[in-house]
């Protein structure tokens, strides 16, 4: 089996668990569902139940949930399943049959957006998304070339895996696509900005040379499996460079959308620019399968009028009633103030630890949004894969879960439930402590 960096560097590679029950459980996964499917940890977690930002094991042990986007909201938060319960009790069928729960949960949903995103469409993951925006932009554009950033990742149909270099593996990246390095902005300085717009333009200038035109610039607004790289400066140049090549924005809105960053609702508009194009999915409806994209109407009108695109579970009643929930608790909760508010706190504290230890080469994120860069040493900043892989199963061993992301798989990636407390930042940072101390 082939490396894939988003997949493997924080998965289980076989070994004794030291629990009999586990090592049966996984024996018969892995007999059923195949070798392809992956587990975290090197001792992986059998849970059964959760609530708010914890997670609970078949022994009862609590764990500190520091890593799940897909329930945004909180594990198993008693609005959001009563919201499916109500209409799962009532109706749930497809979208060729009148409902207003799609009509008026799109409605919320486009408000949260600039005016000149006025149309939404549905499915069911954010793969799906994906994989509909660059349909979308091939028919608007007439062209078929996509830039995204060199480690990606933007799903797992056989389109968007296409555009997903951090997949690895079998699988590369198409022809059509261009991969320019993501906006560093710990190692490359003041000039990040001016760094991406000059590697964006040459990636059009190369497509150009292979007789291709631009459809599309496709990222991550936080550059998520890049690293994370929050810096708000870099995409609107970018975006006008594209603009006038003849191509369109999209913006992967999966892990940044939905107030994650504490700022703004959608991680696009940190950055000044409004895409032609939003793709969301994972916290959309709390771990309930559904997807989006939304569009300004003249680039989706092409396609709209040209392919009979049906997806038949996007948009269904119960994954509108749990997606209004979730903009219900957002609300009501001020959820975006809490990822500002803790967000912050735990930043600060990561950022202390670190100028007492020269393994951490950097703290950055936004909200409730954190990458921690580990390095062989401050001077070169070299990134330390192995400090990091030690760092997420020593934290798994003290009953906190978390993950890496970036090139290196150097970056540890902290992106809890926004109900996250700051007595939650409390038991994380205490946790974090003592696992820097025993690795030391």
């Amino acid at each position: 089996m082939g490396f894939s960096n988003i997949m493997d560097s924080n998965s289980y590679s076989g070994g004794p668990s030291t629990d009999p029950d586990t090592e049966k459980l996984i024996e018969a996964r892995t007999h059923l569902l195949g070798p392809a499917y992956r587990l975290f940890y090197e001792r992986p977690v059998h849970l059964v139940r959760g609530s708010g930002s914890h997670l609970f094991d078949a022994d009862g042990a609590r764990y500190l949930d520091a890593y799940n986007n897909v329930v945004s909201v909180g594990h198993c938060h008693p609005h959001v399943v009563a919201a499916i319960t109500r209409q799962a009790e009532t109706l749930n069928t497809h979208t060729r049959y009148l409902h207003e729960g799609i009509v008026e949960y799109s409605q919320r949903l486009l408000a949260t957006f600039p005016a000149e995103l006025d149309q939404v469409m549905y499915c069911c993951t954010g793969s799906e998304a994906n994989d509909l925006a660059l349909r979308v932009a091939q028919r608007y554009t007439g062209a078929r070339g996509v830039i995204v950033t060199r480690d990606a990742y933007h799903g797992n149909t056989e389109a968007v895996t296409a555009i997903s270099p951090s997949l690895g593996g079998a699988t590369s990246i198409g022809p059509h696509v261009r991969a320019v390095p993501a906006p560093d902005s710990y190692r490359s300085g003041v000039d990040v900005a001016a760094r991406f717009l000059a590697d964006v333009e040459a990636a059009i200038a190369d497509l150009k040379a292979a007789g291709l035109r631009l459809s599309c610039l496709i990222v991550d607004t936080f550059f998520s499996s890049d690293g994370i790289y929050p810096d708000p400066s870099v995409l609107a140049p970018a975006v006008a460079a594209v603009r006038a090549a003849g191509g369109v924005f999209v913006a992967d809105e999966v892990q940044p959308g939905f107030g994650r960053t504490g700022e703004t609702m959608w991680g696009f508009t940190r950055h000044g620019v409004v895409p032609d194009l939003v793709t969301m999915g994972k916290p959309m409806a709390n771990g309930l399968p559904v997807a989006a994209m939304a569009a300004r109407s003249e680039v989706l009108e092409v396609f709209a009028r040209e392919v009979p695109y049906f997806n038949t579970f996007g948009g269904n009643p119960v994954s509108m009633a749990a997606a209004g929930a979730v903009l219900d608790v957002i609300e009501d909760e001020e959820l975006m103030a809490n990822a500002a508010r803790v967000g912050t706190a735990l930043r600060d504290e990561l950022t202390r630890m670190a100028a007492d230890d020269p393994r951490i080469g950097d703290v950055r994120g936004a909200g409730l949004y954190v990458g921690v860069e580990m390095v062989t040493d401050r001077e070169s900043a070299g990134p330390d894969r192995a400090a990091a892989h030690d760092l997420v199963n020593a934290m798994r061993d003290r009953k906190v879960l978390i993950s890496v992301c970036g090139a290196q798989g150097s970056v540890l990636k902290v992106r809890p439930p926004l109900v996250f407390s700051l007595s939650d930042v409390d038991w994380f940072c205490t946790e974090f402590a003592d696992a820097l101390r025993e690795l030391r």
